[in-house]
């Protein structure tokens, strides 16, 4: 585990200062109850209380810093024009020699 992740996991409270899983009760998760036996649906969540729990999952997103996003579009509009190079170069070539194979 490197050191970046070892600091998100102490900022998350899943493990203590010497790298060692924290203690603590985990949460259960609700049981669903279903009306007509096993084959019956879960009730609907309401909207508001999903846009709750969205909102809540995107505060534990780990979002990229502004340097990062930049660095890695960098890398990628550098990686798609030598690519694109590259293919225009192949086609052209191809062509050029399939043009000259029906010339003859």
């Amino acid at each position: 585990m490197n050191r970046e992740t070892k600091r998100l996991l102490q900022r998350q409270g899943q493990i203590d200062d010497e790298g060692n899983p924290a203690l603590g009760t985990r949460r259960q998760p609700p049981k669903v109850q279903t009306q007509g036996g096993p084959r019956a649906f879960a009730e609907r969540t309401r909207p508001a209380e999903f846009l709750r729990e969205v909102r809540g999952e995107l505060r534990r997103v780990a979002w990229p810093t502004r340097p990062e996003t930049l660095n890695s579009a960098t890398v990628v509009l550098v990686a798609v024009v030598l690519l694109t190079a590259a293919i225009f170069g192949l086609d052209t070539s191809f062509s050029k020699f399939v043009l000259y194979l029906f010339k003859q």
